[in-house]
């Protein structure tokens, strides 16, 4: 990775006997849209707001272009936070909405902020409203806005004066479905013009595959991993990361080694043997996508339970090897429940982890 922009060393935050997050480390760098991925818990939210100023660590440091911010008031570290509800003034119109962050008091000019403060204020109004396709609103009051249109204005208030990091909590999360698909690549576009480094947080999965650079893996405060959405999905280090992304979810079956093949839980030969396992090692858990399985070639058939039909996808649900598994086939078929497939895995696809591997 490039040289950081933003680093975090050893963060902890606790709230009473919750440790919200645990020892931290992380680095974002200048030209770089990351994502925070995690279930709801995870310290997504706490971890943004430390990193704003709202909290304030008890250990660990913040360390912004190469300065400690650790103990900076919020005012003082030139970040813009963009919520999940888009906290905005209803009554205002769009327009004094985005005005609002270069008048309130006490503000300071960012790094970019070389404009003088009175006179270019509609000046970066306007550019801000440009940028994100908002110019026909600036006259509208905000309570007569959509969803869509709010959080482009919530957007817009955190983009005009121009931060140093924007930091994003789910902000797409209280959006349809179309509407967030739209979003999300104006989000991309919009930080690759402004050149700036973003923090996403979200729980959403496709966000996390579509937008990020990185992915960093957040549970119950810890990280997980941190990787290239490639890396993170083919290559999850345990089970916890490899459900976090996939649709339908990876396969997870327990595996032991037998003569040349691994052997499932009811002796069942599920792939042949010879594999990246450590040598010795008898017992494991055996990862495999929905997509690197075949349903044709394998030695020991399985039993159709449901086909889902999803646009020209089909899923498959399978009974094989005394579980479950659900396929993703790459083929065109028309299988019904009760039709006989041979399921083959793709052995150079599959992850194996230690038993006890969370």
């Amino acid at each position: 990775m490039k040289k950081p922009f933003l680093k975090l060393a050893g963060i902890c935050k606790r709230f009473d006997k919750i440790e919200a997050l645990r020892h931290v480390d992380l680095e974002v760098a200048a030209d770089e849209l990351l994502v925070v991925l995690g279930p709801t818990g995870a310290g997504k939210t706490t971890l943004l707001r430390t990193i704003v100023g709202l909290e304030q660590p008890e250990a660990g440091r913040l360390e912004l272009g190469g300065r400690d911010i650790t103990e900076l008031p919020p005012a003082a570290r030139d970040m813009a936070l963009v919520f999940q509800n888009f906290s905005l003034y209803p009554d205002w119109t769009v327009r004094r909405n985005l005005e609002f962050p270069l008048r309130a008091p006490g503000r300071q000019e960012s790094r970019h902020g070389s404009f003088p403060f009175r006179s270019h204020i509609a000046e970066r109004v306007q550019w801000a409203a440009d940028l994100l396709k908002i110019t026909p609103l600036l006259d509208r009051s905000a309570v007569t806005l959509s969803g869509g249109e709010m959080q482009r204005v919530a957007i817009g208030r955190a983009i005009v004066r121009r931060p140093r990091i924007f930091l994003l909590d789910e902000p797409l999360s209280n959006l349809d479905a179309k509407l967030r698909e739209t979003l999300r690549v104006e989000l991309v576009c919009l930080r690759r013009e402004l050149r700036t480094p973003m923090i996403f947080v979200t729980h959403d999965q496709v966000e996390a595959l579509s937008m990020a650079d990185r992915i960093v893996v957040l549970s119950s405060g810890r990280i997980l991993q941190t990787g290239t959405p490639a890396e993170i999905y083919r290559r999850p280090v345990s089970p916890e990361v490899a459900r976090q992304l996939g649709q339908p979810p990876i396969n997870i079956l327990e595996v032991r080694r037998g003569k040349g093949v691994w052997l499932s839980a009811d002796d069942t030969p599920v792939m042949p043997g010879k594999s990246r396992a450590p040598r010795g090692t008898k017992e494991m858990r055996l990862g495999i996508r929905p997509e690197d399985i075949r349903t044709e070639g394998g030695t020991v058939e399985g039993i159709v339970r449901v086909v889902e039909e999803v646009g020209p996808e089909k899923i498959l649900l399978v009974d094989w090897a005394g579980t479950q598994i659900h396929i993703l086939p790459q083929t065109d078929g028309q299988w019904q429940p009760g039709d006989k497939i041979a399921p083959q895995l793709d052995r150079e696809k599959a992850i194996l982890w230690p038993v006890g591997t969370s």
